[in-house]
Order: C-alpha cells, then structure tokens, then sequence
C-alpha cells in the first residue's frame, strides 16, 4: 500500500474535528450539516488507508469537560444542572458519542394499543454510575436489565435539572421495542426560581425551554420526557404549565415519532405542590396537556376506584406508581410487589415501578441475577408481553456484561467487563412446565459462566419425563411477516454426554394463507414447525452459513435452516428438547444456547458498504516507561477516530489497532490486530493504547481498524474494514 495515498498533519490531526455530528446526522437522517474545516490532504482515495502524521507532544489541547472523563478522556453521558445549560446547548462533535445507534424497534401490539402498559423508572443511586461511560468499563457485579418484554416505557430519573439517558439504556431498549425518557426536574426553592424564570413570562419563555427539550430528544434519539416539578409554582407560571406542556407534547410528535410527555403527580392546579396518590380535578388539567399521569406511590384502592372515572377512556395513561422500595405507606413493593399490580390490573391501570434496582442496591449483589428473575417472575401474570416485528433477527443472548469477552466461541480478553450498549436481544425467561401431571419442564436462565459471542449465553435446564417424547421452551414473541425464504440459525452445546436432541421450532399465523415448504408440521392446526437442518448450504451465502453443521471454537455447534413461505406471519421461536428414538427412560438435560439467527435470504446477498473515510483526531500523548537518557520508551496514545457508514446496516464496529515501530512505515497486515473495544456510533474514543516510542530519525506507528458488524450476523473479512494510520515522531 502507499504511504502517499493519503496524509494529514499535525494541525489536522489535533485541531479539528474530522466531522461533526451534524455532518454524520445529516448522512443519517437529512439533518442540517454543520461547518467543517478543511484539512490537508495530499491524496484522496478511499480505497486505500489514510495516514496521518503528528509530532508527539505532551501538552495536548484540553477537551471539553462535559464529555470527557477529566481522568482518562473516556466519553461519557451528561446532564444539564441549569436552564442556562439547558438553552445554550447546540451539537458538538463530542455529542456524536451519546446519539442512539439503535432505531426504535417495531413492537405489537404498539405503544398506542389500549391494554395497560408497564413503565420502569430508573432511579439508582443518584444516576450516571458505571452507565456514564459510553464505551463501556471495567466492573464486578455491575446493574443490568433484561426482562425487556415485560415493560412499554423505561424513564432514565435523576436529580439534575435535565436528565439526558446515558446512550446505553436507549440502544438496549431500542432493541427491545421499548421507548425511552429522561427526566425534567426542579425542586425546593432552586427549583421554584427556575420555574418562574420560564413559566411566569410570556410564551416565547417557556416555549424557547420546549423547544430545546425536543431538540435534545431527537438528536439523541430517545422518545421523550417524564415532566417532575416538586416545587410550589406562583399563579403565572401554575396558569402556563398546561400551555407549556400541550406545546412540549405538539413539539414532540411532530419531530419524534412515538414520542411521549408524562407529568409526575405533584403540583395541583392552585400551584401548591400537594400530592394527590391519584388524578383528580386538581391535577387533571395537566393530565389533559399531555400524554399520560404518573401517580405518586401512596394510595390505596379507593384512589384506583375513584380515578377509574377521571380517566374516562385514557385509563391506559395513567400510570400508578410503585415504589419498590416500599418506602413510606404503600401497597406492596420488594418481593410483594406483585400485590400492587395485582389491584393496578384490576382497575385496568397502566402501572409505573419505581427503582426495581431495590433487587441490586438492597440484596446481596453476589446473588443478584436470581433476585432479579425471582423479582420479575413474581409480576409476570400481570404484565403482558409484547412481541418483535422486523428481520434480521439475531442475538447472542449477551448481557453486554461477563467475566471475560468471546467472539465466535475464542477468548478475546479476560476480565470483567459492562457495556449496556452491547446487550443483545433478551429472551422470554422463567419456566415452561408440560400440562398435566408428567413433570416435565424447561427453566431458562441467563449464564455467565460461558459465551458464544460476547458475555454470556443462555442456560436451558430442563426434564423430559418417560410418558412424553420431547419438550419445548418458547423464547421469543414476534410478529414479522416473513420473506419467501428464511435462513435461521442456532448455536449451542450440552453440558456433559447425552443422546438428547434439540431442534429450533417455529410458529406461524395466517395459517389459511400460509405456505410453508422445508419443514415438519408439529401439530393438526398447521402452525407451528420444525425446519429441516441445511444440509449443504448455498455456495453463495457462504460468508453467513460457512459454519453450518460443525464443530466450533469452545465445544458450540452451529445447525443452520432454510424454509421457504409464502402468506405467512413468524410468531414465536421454540427450542425443543426430545428423547432418542426407542428410549423410554426420564432425561434432564443442561443445554447451553449461544446464538439464534433469522434473516431474510435476499438481504444476505445485498452488497455491504464499506466503512469510509476514517479520522483520527484529539491526540493526547502521555509517557509511560523511560528508557535511556531519559527519553521515554514506550507511550500512552489516546485520540478519536471517526469513519463513515450507514449506521442502518450496523449492529456495532468492532475496534483494533495494529502497532508496526522502526525505519518500515507500512505493514503487510499479517500481525494479528488488538481488540481495543465496541462502536455504537461512527466514532470511538481511543484510550491509553501503549504504543513504542519512536526514536530519533525513525517514525512509529499505529495502524488502527474499524470492523462493521452486520445486522445479519456475519463476519466481515479484515480486507473489507477501514483504516487509518497514524504516523509519530519524536520532538526535535
């Protein structure tokens, strides 16, 4: 490759942002550009690498203070703490971390459906822990979510004026189907100030205050606002919070789709801040303003009885809420929960559960992952699912956490490690017993004790007792009308010996309709099926179906399906669980699920971009070991790197860098490269990556890799990643 094909100096290196998040938002989603400053190119050419050259400097440029941890230069998630804040803000570069990869899923029955919904409110600690860091950290025992089929709504709460979700929490419930709010909060006399600043003048005030609040929620792409005063209002601003919040909810639908306004029971009519535990006339003038009520946690049923008329036909956005913590006189919380929905479900309410983190602050964290499921499987009578409806559909059942990081069944590095980001699509936990009295049952638990790909995978325990032949656990709900030819895919292993076989099953609808070829029909209604195992898979989906039938990396084995159909809804996956043919004895069996796939063949012979147009910028420069005279040996490189992709087309990138140091200033490409870490963005954050330092006369460098990674699936070959590379010398 030619060195020459492409060369920035130092001053583009350091001084300018490559592309700003407007620019990237505008390839996104048509959003306005922002200016770009031009850097010195010697050559164009995208098919090659781009180098660039920097000096190495130990007084590098400050960065700015709200995006960056001040320690390492980690990117993380703010807030703002004031109005000022609040109104000044217009996008930065450094704003490109925190926007959302992750689309809102497609979801039935939708956000809109009359049946009751269930809001989760996150309140843990003051906010912005270990979820701050964008790209992910080091942690024991972190927090995680993942019973994302039995919530509508996730609400981010804080005690900052505006608090903006930590970009985590919007890519995993994305995925989900599930939509997600920050919190707008004042309180005490601050926050009595604060609200006469902007609700007791004229409506530009408060209107300038909704505007950016909308502003905020569609560049990041989260679903909208959780309004909280809990301060006393003077009669002006009391008289324009009703305005103030039909304007916010107009703002809002018009420019995010989906998008919600709740107000929090607090502040009555008269501006006195006076709970009610229910909606009535004194706080229903709000409710009117916006799209749903949040009830303050102390009632009792004859608030639900009452409200059952206040709400008329908008029961649904009444959200009576739960704190789980069971502090002061409430219904229920902790493990008796379920008491409170129990009544909140019998008046037809929709529900909003305050801090279920109670599970990991108050019990033992080392025994965390079975609270939690004993907490959610305790409530799930009364909290309907909802089910997925696009293609691809594929995930690794990771919790974006574990002990140590696997990709495609090989170590990638040891240690503990959280990104929320990284979490894949959760499964339907809990246990599946056969009906009658046969015994025969399947539990599904999360498993951090071995991984496919990521953190963790799926543990599927089960029986199969003598009277029946085989059992069968149903994972997923989905709703996706599916293309004429489905490729699926599973990966697992058994723990142990066992002549027990397992199956990937699927139900459909339309069955009048539905033609369904390549598969077993299990039963006399034609719905649900067994797909036959693709035995030589196409010559030309080879880079998606190369491991099909084989023994993996780690012990896992790969069995990949083709079904044709025609007319016909996907409407649950199943994995199934029978006896060898002839046997008759009782069989347990411990299986081990790392990966489920169900994609439509076309989009595997789509051509996938290639990552363009790859920056580095920000370099900071720190030494690390000192060698002779003095000089250091070896350095701490930190700098941002920014390309260009279809972010619709990506799951994640995956990060590598590649050091090469002496008089040679390219590379073959046979070193194998370093994982550095994960992308949700088409930026990532490089952080004290040890490169050697380069000797007088002599330039090093750094070759660093971005890794698309497919919605599909698949892997894509080194030769079609982006690259850049950085070119140092030493001070003169």
């Amino acid at each position: 490759m030619e060195e020459a094909s492409s060369v920035l100096t130092r001053g583009a290196v350091q001084r300018r942002g490559p592309k700003t998040p407007e620019k990237q938002a505008q390839d996104q989603s048509g959003r306005k550009p922002g200016r770009r400053r031009p850097g010195r190119r010697i050559k164009e050419d995208q098919e090659e690498e781009t180098i660039f050259r920097d000096v190495v400097s130990f007084s590098p440029d400050p960065l700015p203070a709200r995006y960056y941890d001040k320690d390492t230069t980690r990117p993380t998630s703010f807030y703002f703490s004031s109005l000022e804040d609040l109104l000044a803000w217009t996008p930065a570069m450094e704003d490109g971390f925190n926007v959302a990869l992750e689309p809102l899923e497609r979801r039935q029955p939708p956000l809109s459906s009359p049946r009751p919904r269930t809001l989760l409110c996150h309140d843990m600690m003051g906010g912005y822990l270990e979820d701050r860091f964008i790209q992910g950290s080091k942690v024991q025992n972190p927090y995680s979510f993942y019973h994302w089929q039995y919530i509508d709504i996730f609400v981010y709460f804080s005690h900052h004026t505006v608090t903006i979700p930590p970009v985590c929490w919007t890519n995993a419930a994305h995925r989900h189907g599930v939509c997600v709010l920050g919190t707008f909060i004042t309180e005490w006399k601050e926050g009595g100030k604060l609200c006469e600043s902007f609700l007791a003048g004229d409506e530009r005030s408060y209107q300038a205050v909704a505007d950016r609040l909308v502003q905020i929620a569609q560049f990041f792409r989260f679903d909208g606002w959780l309004i909280n005063i809990e301060n006393s209002l003077s009669p002006a601003a009391v008289g324009n919070t009703p305005p103030f919040l039909r304007y916010l909810t107009t703002q809002l639908h018009q420019l995010v789709p989906g998008g919600l306004v709740l107000w929090y029971d607090s502040v009555v009519q008269s501006g006195q801040l006076k709970w009610q535990d229910e909606l009535n006339e004194q706080n229903r003038v709000f409710f009117d303003s916006c799209d749903g009520f949040f009830t303050n946690y102390n009632w009792r049923e004859d608030h639900l009885q009452r409200m059952v008329a206040q709400a008329g036909k908008r029961l649904v956005d009444v959200y009576v809420g739960v704190d789980v913590f069971a502090r002061s006189n409430v219904v229920g919380g902790r493990f008796d929960t379920d008491k409170s929905l129990e009544l909140i479900r019998k008046h037809g309410f929709s529900a909003a559960l305050f801090a279920p983190g109670w599970v990991y602050e108050c019990l033992e964290k080392s025994e965390f992952l079975q609270n939690q499921d004993k907490f959610w499987r305790l409530l799930e009578r009364f909290l309907p699912t909802h089910s997925i409806c696009s293609l691809p559909f594929v995930t690794s059942f990771c919790l974006g956490l574990g002990p140590r990081r696997v990709c495609y069944g090989k170590e990638q590095a040891v240690g503990p490690w959280y990104h929320p980001s990284a979490q894949e699509t959760q499964p339907l936990f809990g246990e599946h017993k056969l009906a009658g009295d046969s015994g025969g049952w399947v539990k599904t638990h999360c498993c951090l004790a071995d991984a496919w790909h990521g953190g963790s995978s799926l543990l599927l325990r089960g029986l199969i007792p003598p009277e029946v032949d085989n059992v069968a656990v149903r994972l997923f709900s989905l709703q996706v009308p599916l293309p004429p030819k489905l490729f699926l895919s599973m990966v697992y292993k058994f723990e142990g010996s066992t002549d027990v076989q397992v199956a990937l099953e699927l139900t459909t609808g339309d069955a009048s309709s539905c033609h369904v070829g390549g598969i077993s029909v299990l039963n006399d209604s034609g719905s649900r099926h067994s797909p036959r195992p693709l035995r030589v898979p196409p010559t030309k989906l080879a880079r998606w179906s190369g491991r099909c039938g084989q023994q993996l990396s780690g012990g896992w084995i790969q069995c990949c399906y083709e079904v044709s159909l025609h007319g016909c809804l996907l409407q649950d996956l199943l994995m199934s669980f029978s006896r060898p043919p002839g046997s008759r004895e009782e069989k347990g069996f411990v299986c081990r699920l790392g990966e489920i796939q169900v994609v439509d063949a076309n989009s595997l012979l789509a051509p996938l971009p290639r990552v363009q147009k790859v920056t580095i910028s920000q370099l900071r420069w720190l030494p690390l070991i000192s060698g002779s005279e003095g000089r250091p040996a070896q350095l701490l490189l930190s700098c941002t790197l920014q390309w260009s992709f279809h972010l619709l087309q990506a799951r994640c990138f995956r990060i590598h860098c590649r050091e090469q140091t002496g008089s040679s200033s390219t590379t073959d490409g046979t070193e194998k490269p370093t994982f550095l870490g994960l992308a949700f963005a088409n930026q990532y954050r490089v952080v004290d990556v040890v490169v050697g330092a380069a000797r007088f006369g002599q330039d090093g460098r750094v070759e660093f890799l971005v890794e698309p990674v497919p919605r599909e699936g698949f892997q894509v070959p080194q030769a079609e990643w982006g690259r850049a590379a950085l070119v140092y010398s030493a001070p003169q």
